[in-house]
């Protein structure tokens, strides 16, 4: 692959990985753009190595998802995958306010209701539900991207579907 094919796959994914990087980051696009730029970086330094053994988006995206986590990290986050705590949701929340002031207010609150949803799951639901509903990827791929077997992966997801259910008739 050559650089120009690289930028190319790049450009056409770019906007994708960065709303799967917004949802794990509850809506904050300025910590997603930081995060979507270091693996980008880390993408472009190792791209010779891209073997296309997978789509180039499952590679991409397993090297965000793997940036993400090494943020939770540093960060102090735990490796059990704690969900955010309320105040964090709170600041995100109020990043998401500030960033989003083009958009309508419906859309606004909309938007905020479904990264506080999102937000409410636990870190492994998040991403698979980012990554199945919002980003259209297989639960192979999802496999792949996360780390998780299949099994867990579709555990993930029946439950993710559970809480957000709980969550939204907790808003009506």
């Amino acid at each position: 692959m050559t650089k120009e094919q690289f930028i190319e796959l790049i450009a056409a994914e770019q906007e994708s990985l960065r709303r799967f990087l917004r949802g794990l980051c509850a809506g904050d696009g300025f910590l997603a753009d930081d995060i979507a730029q270091e693996a980008l970086l880390k993408a472009y330094l190792s791209f010779e190595r891209f073997q296309g053994r997978s789509r180039f988006s499952t590679w991409l995206f397993r090297i965000a998802y793997n940036c993400w986590y090494d943020h939770l990290k540093k960060a102090g986050g735990k490796d059990d995958w704690i969900s955010m705590d309320d105040s964090d949701r709170n600041v995100r929340k109020e990043v998401a306010d500030v960033e989003d002031e083009s958009h309508s207010a419906d859309t606004k609150y909309e938007q905020q209701q479904l990264y506080l949803a999102i937000g409410s799951l636990s870190r492994p639901e998040q991403a698979v539900v980012l990554l199945f509903y919002m980003e259209d990827k297989s639960v192979k791929e999802i496999e792949v991207i996360t780390g998780m077997p299949s099994g867990t992966v579709r555990s993930h997801l029946s439950r993710a579907r559970v809480h957000l259910r709980q969550f939204l008739e907790g808003l009506g």
